[in-house]
C-alpha cells in the first residue's frame, strides 16, 4: 500500500529542529516540544493551525493529545504508539499514509525528554514498563538489568557465534565521537580511541561504559506534508521514498535468534519501496543506544552479511572520511541520547540531505538511510530520504 500511495502522492520533510539538548532544568517536556515545532514550522512556510496530524509516543511525557492541547489546535489524526525509540522512523510510515490519502494534510511528528535533569532512567524492567507480568517472571527474577543487560546478551552471543571482538565494537563508539567532534551540540566531544573504549569501566559484559549511550535530555520535531504545501517551504523540501516497519518478538526469551532483529525486514523492504541499492546511501543513521546495535542494523539492512559486521566497521569505515559515513551527529553515543533517540537520525538525514550540517557535512549527500530499533529489539524501522 505504501509503495503505491508514495508514488502517486509524494510527502516530504518540510521542517526538522531539534529540542534543547543535553541538561534542560528550566522546561517541561511540552515547552520544548512547543519550541521546537514553531522552528520547524518556520522553515515548513507554515503555522500551528496548519498542523492537523500529532504523532508522539505515549512512551515519553507527553502524549500527542497532550501536546495538541498545548498548542491549542484539534487535531483529525493522532498517533501515541509506543513502541521504544524506533516508534520514530514507525512514525514516519503512519505519517505518510494519512498525508497521502487524505486523513492529515500536515502531520507533526515531535518527542522530548528530560531523563537526565529528573533522573528518570531505571534498570528495573518492573520499574521502566510497569505491569509486564512475564517479564518480572523470567527475567527481573535473574537480575536482567534494563536495558543494557539485553544489549549485552546479543554482543556476547554475536561474539560466540561470529568472532566479533571488543576493540570492533570500539570502532563504532569512536566513529560516533569522531562526527561528534564536527558537531558543536554534540554532549562528547573529547577525543576517544579503541583503547579508551576498552579501558572504561565494564558495565555489563562485554560492554563496557563507553560502548553505552549518553543520558541526556533532549528531543525534536518534524513537520511533514504533501507536494502542494511542499512547494512554499522556506527550506529545500526532502522527499520520503521509502518507509516500512516491522516487529518482532517483546520479551528476549521468546527471539529464535537474537542477534537478528525485525529490521531485516523493514530495512529491504524500504529499499525495495524507494527503488535504491546499498551503494546508493550516501548517509547511514542507525539507531547507536549501544555499540552493538550498529553492528546488527548493518547486518539486518543488508549492508553487509551476517556475522561480517565486526571486521565490516574496521579501519574507521562509519567516521569522517569512511566508505559509509554514519551517525553523523555524534549519534546517541556521543551527540545527545533523550530516552527515545529515533527522531534525532531523521532530524540529522534531513540536515545531510539540506547540505546544512557544516563542518560534519557529508560531500554532495543525496540518499539517506535512518533506521530506528524499538525497545529490546521489539520493532525496526527504516526510512530512506532524498534530496531532489
Amino acid at each position: 500500500m505504501a509503495l503505491d500511495v508514495l508514488s502517486h502522492s509524494p510527502v516530504y520533510v518540510v521542517g526538522a529542529a531539534e529540542t534543547m539538548l543535553g541538561k534542560v532544568p528550566d522546561q517541561t517536556e511540552l515547552s520544548m516540544i512547543a519550541l521546537a515545532a514553531r522552528e520547524a514550522l518556520d522553515e515548513a512556510g507554515l503555522r500551528i493551525s496548519d498542523i492537523d496530524g500529532v504523532f508522539c509516543t505515549e512512551l515519553g511525557p507527553a502524549s500527542s493529545v497532550q501536546v495538541a492541547e498545548y498548542l491549542g489546535i484539534e487535531p483529525r489524526f493522532v498517533d501515541s504508539s509506543d513502541h521504544g525509540g524506533g516508534q520514530y522512523e514507525a512514525f514516519i510510515n503512519h505519517a505518510i499514509q494519512a498525508i497521502a490519502t487524505e486523513v492529515c494534510q500536515v502531520a507533526l511528528v515531535c518527542y522530548a525528554s528530560r531523563q537526565r535533569s529528573d533522573r528518570s532512567r531505571s534498570t528495573d524492567m518492573a520499574t521502566y514498563m510497569p505491569g509486564l507480568s512475564l517479564t518480572k517472571q523470567f527475567e527481573s527474577p535473574i537480575g536482567l538489568p534494563m536495558p543494557i543487560g539485553h544489549f549485552a546478551l546479543v554482543a556476547a552471543r554475536h561474539m560466540h557465534l561470529y568472532g566479533t571482538t571488543g576493540e570492533q565494537l570500539a570502532e563504532v563508539a569512536v566513529a560516533a565521537r569522531k562526527w561528534a567532534q564536527l558537531n558543536p551540540k554534540a554532549w562528547q566531544r573529547e577525543p576517544l580511541t579503541i583503547g579508551d573504549v576498552l579501558k572504561s569501566p565494564l558495565l555489563c559484559t562485554p560492554l563496557h561504559k563507553l560502548d553505552c549511550c549518553l543520558i541526556t535530555d533532549g528531543g525534536g520535531c518534524l513537520i511533514l506534508t504533501g507536494a502542494s504545501r511542499a512547494r512554499n517551504a522556506a527550506k529545500r523540501p526532502i522527499r520520503i521514498l521509502g518507509a516500512s516497519e516491522s516487529a518482532g518478538t517483546f520479551h528476549m526469551w521468546q527471539a529464535a535468534d537474537i542477534t537478528r532483529w525485525p529490521g531485516q525486514h523493514s530495512g529491504p523492504q524500504a529499499f525495495a519501496m524507494a527503488g535504491i541499492t546499498h551503494g546508493d546511501v550516501d548517509v547511514f543513521e542507525p539507531y547507536d543506544a549501544f555499540t552493538i546495535n550498529v553492528l546488527i542494523q548493518l547486518e539486518d539492512l543488508g549492508f553487509c552479511p551476517r556475522g561480517e559486521s565486526g571486521r565490516f566497521v574496521e579501519n574507521g569505515r562509519l567516521a569522517p572520511g569512511g566508505a559509509l559515513p554514519a551517525m553523523t551527529s555524534g549519534g546517541g553515543l556521543s551527540y545527545n541520547h533523550p530516552g527515545l533517540f529515533g527522531i534525532m537520525p531523521l532530524i540529522e538525514s534531513v540536515r545531510q540531505l539540506r547540505h546544512e550540517a557544516g563542518a560534519r557535512q557529508v560531500e554532495n549527500a543525496k540518499i539517506a538511510v535512518a533506521h530506528g530499533a524499538g525497545g529490546m529489539f521489539w520493532i525496526g524501522a527504516t526510512t530512506v530520504l532524498a534530496r531532489e
